[in-house]
């Protein structure tokens, strides 16, 4: 943001931020966010009196906000923040944040602790980006749903925490779940496509209590060339980020076919811990500008489960010039439009359209199907055999049978007797034959 004449600022940032990147635990893995150098930040055009920090959150007009805020402003919807730790400090979360937990090992009971020596303000300036109240009616920063609570869950990256990253993170679903969540989000990315197992029941137990959950995809700048867990997870919806023009932000945002809308991820504010604010990037604030517009479509229409939240926050999304295969692996299905998916009549859909996780886990770890349903059919009636031939009594081997009498003993019998009877007729024969020759008296 190119800051204005000195002449024409009335307020100012009250912190500079270096240029931060926050790391997760897992290896190379980091979070969806990177926190440039705070600027001042003066008057739009046409707005003289306006609070100057108002101002600098252009996503509230651009994107329908502050239109939506006409029928919703989030009342009676929980958003739980999965991250470093909501301050305790800053004005603007006066009265939002109704309760918390750490799950890091390291921080406070109630959440609010800010943990890790890098990233602790990251939670915060998330926070601030989906429920921040401002510091008055008219001043200060304001969130995307001002009216709806949140929920502090402090987790820790890497070396800032003492429990496993991946157990963290179930365990805190699991809470926010029992807590009253409505909407988790989670600004981190794990740089790989696949989960732990232990995320399986944790992620359906949150979708099978009706709780939308809104991740952030990942940003190039900070290493992420693809969409990571739990970006990859069926059934959360993915926030890819867009700069200012509502292009896909080439360093705060990544790209992949899990993506579901697209989002704001630069030149963002965000209230530090301590209360200080600061400039950022990244799609770790592209996220919490979702949930803040789920907040506010779960506020208007209390009658919508979690699949159609996130349906109407699909279908009524901008479609962005030249992109014509939907979803787009930039841009997902568009443009986030807070006002269009709070007033705009949407047919009603029966799954969740971001996929099925309990699917994915029936065909991918084998799960065991459902049994087989029990057969109604009647039996078939097969008609009885005919009765088995008489078995025969067991003989002798030594005595002759009907059969070699027959074909045996007869036979040869009769060939005998004939053959006698040729040789006693040749025999006669020769003899008669014989005493003739005897009989006759030589002649002299």
């Amino acid at each position: 943001m190119r800051p204005p004449a000195d002449g024409d600022v009335t307020g100012r940032l009250t912190r500079l931020a270096a240029a931060l990147v926050v790391s997760l635990a897992l290896g190379v893995t980091t979070v969806g966010a990177t926190a440039a150098a705070a600027a001042p930040v003066g008057e739009r055009p046409g707005t003289a009196q306006t609070d100057p920090i108002r101002a600098a959150e252009y996503w509230l007009d651009d994107y329908g906000v502050r239109e939506a805020w006409k029928t919703s402003r989030g009342k009676g919807v929980t958003i739980a923040v999965i991250d470093t730790g909501i301050g305790r400090t800053p004005v603007e979360f006066a009265g939002a944040v109704t309760g918390g937990k750490d799950f890091s090992g390291v921080g406070s009971p109630d959440g609010r602790t800010p943990v890790g020596a890098v990233d602790a303000n990251h939670g915060s300036w998330v926070a601030s980006l989906a429920a921040g109240r401002g510091t008055s009616a008219d001043a200060g920063m304001i969130g995307v749903a001002p009216e709806a609570s949140l929920l502090s869950l402090s987790i820790g990256f890497g070396a800032s925490a003492s429990v496993p990253f991946v157990d963290q993170v179930a365990d805190a679903i699991r809470w926010a779940v029992d807590n009253g969540a409505d909407i988790i989000n989670m600004s981190f990315t794990t740089n790989t496509l696949d989960w732990d197992e232990s995320w399986d029941d944790a992620f359906l137990y949150a979708f099978e209590h009706d709780v939308v959950v809104v991740v952030a995809a990942g940003n190039k700048g900070s290493g992420t060339d693809i969409v990571g867990a739990p970006a990859t997870i069926p059934g959360v919806l993915t926030v890819a980020g867009v700069d200012k023009a509502g292009n896909a932000s080439r360093e705060a945002s990544t790209q992949g076919i899990t993506i579901g809308i697209a989002a704001p991820s630069e030149e963002l504010l965000g209230v530090s811990a301590d209360g200080q604010m600061v400039l950022w990037n990244g799609t770790s604030g592209a996220a919490p500008i979702v949930a803040g517009i789920a907040a506010l479509v779960r506020s208007a229409h209390p009658d919508l489960d979690a699949p159609n939240v996130i349906n109407r926050l699909i279908r009524t999304a901008k479609q962005v010039p030249g992109v014509t295969r939907l979803p787009s692996a930039l841009y997902g299905y568009g443009l986030i439009d807070a006002a269009a998916a709070v007033e705009t009549p949407v047919a009603a859909v029966s799954a969740n359209p971001m996929g099925s996780l309990s699917e994915w886990i029936r065909v991918f770890r084998r799960a065991e199907a459902a049994p087989a349903p029990t057969p109604t059919v009647a039996p078939v009636e097969i008609p009885p055999l005919p009765a088995a031939d008489p078995v025969a009594q067991p003989r002798s081997p030594l005595l002759p049978s009907p059969e070699t009498l027959r074909y045996g003993t007869v036979p040869l019998v009769a060939g005998t007797l004939a053959a006698i009877m040729v040789a006693l007729g040749v025999t006669a024969a020769v003899r008669r034959i014989r005493s003739a020759r005897d009989s006759r008296t030589p002649s002299r």
